[in-house]
């Protein structure tokens, strides 16, 4: 316990410091979000990487909390995935690229004598599609992190029942790291996640999520996964239906901005939406409701989604001024 205590101040007070310091040489080299108007160091991804890993293996050395079977090699998959999400933020990189670089880290982590074949495809599957969704996430201020934060602790709620300790300490010492890092993403940001960190949360989160979930029924798994990442569909969703209605692909973030809500009203609306989903996901992970509770959460996603697709914007958000409209861009390499 008080290991854990100190295992997430140490890493949310590394994190912030490290964001700041590598925010000045990420601007001097160019490692910044694409967007118009401003531009936003990618510090904080590979702050977040660094103390999640420095802290986690600390504990682990020392004895005084020991990942466990399988969680070294699943940290050590992830920096994997980090270190091809830092040559994105380097260098444009094609998405096929990411998720093919995903499925080979998936590949080697996931459980398949307790998933079997069939299921372990699906979960490599799953842990692609949350990572590459995860990374899109990133494109408003805060929104990620907020996210991040929140499903670590679902998560880690589903690990600790299992009685997979060292998998709960770094899934809260990740937690902790993402806090540390909205000290510097709260909008307006003064450093981004960048894909870098992106990957990096996506692939532990939905790792260790296939790892608490080995060995249960695929109803109550998919029911588990779909309200952990409920935001994470969401925003596919969006993107695929503006898309096939003859438009450009719009994110969540994006249309709730064109529709009036503030930066800061964003993450906390989508925040709730997160907190529903996750809330959810621990209580039929547990056993506590029905899997078919799952169910409604989708279905308000669902509709929340329709809902922004015919909802059209505010004049007030159609006049927005260039910089502000500028803003609402992302980068889709």
């Amino acid at each position: 316990m008080l290991y854990g205590i100190a295992a997430a101040t140490s890493a949310l007070l590394l994190t912030a410091l490290l964001a700041a310091l590598l925010r000045l040489p990420a601007l001097k080299l160019g490692i910044v979000e694409r967007r118009r108007q401003r531009k936003v160091p990618v510090a904080g991804g590979v702050a977040v990487v660094v103390a999640t890993c420095l802290v986690a293996v600390a504990g682990d050395r020392t004895g005084v909390a020991p990942l466990g079977d399988g969680v070294g090699e699943l940290l050590v998959a992830a920096a994997g995935v980090a270190s091809l999400g830092f040559l994105a933020d380097v260098r444009r990189v094609k998405p096929r690229f990411l998720g093919a670089g995903t499925a080979v880290a998936a590949a080697l982590v996931v459980p398949y004598g307790e998933t079997g074949v069939g299921g372990g495809v699906l979960a490599v599957g799953w842990i692609v599609f949350v990572v590459l969704g995860f990374r899109a996430l990133d494109h408003v201020d805060g929104l990620a992190g907020a996210v991040g934060v929140l499903t670590a602790f679902g998560v880690g709620a589903c690990a600790a029942a299992e009685v997979m300790d060292g998998l709960a300490v770094l899934l809260s010492v990740l937690a902790a790291a993402l806090t540390g890092f909205l000290m510097h993403n709260w909008p307006p940001a003064r450093a981004g996640l960048g894909s870098c960190g992106a990957m990096f949360a996506g692939f532990l989160l939905a790792s260790a999520a296939v790892t608490a979930r080995a060995g249960y029924g695929l109803a109550s798994t998919a029911a588990v996964f779909a309200g952990l990442g409920i935001v994470v569909a969401a925003d596919v969703l969006l993107v695929v239906l503006s898309r096939r209605g003859g438009g450009r692909g719009v994110r969540l973030g994006h249309r709730l901005r064109r529709l009036g809500l503030t930066p800061q009203g964003i993450v906390v609306v989508l925040g709730l939406v997160a907190f529903s989903g996750v809330l959810v996901a621990v209580l039929v992970h547990l056993g506590t409701i029905a899997a078919s509770g799952a169910l409604w959460v989708v279905v308000g996603a669902l509709v929340g989604v329709i809902g922004l697709l015919r909802i059209k914007p505010s004049s007030a958000a159609r006049s927005a001024s260039p910089q502000v409209r500028g803003q609402l861009r992302v980068r889709n390499g």
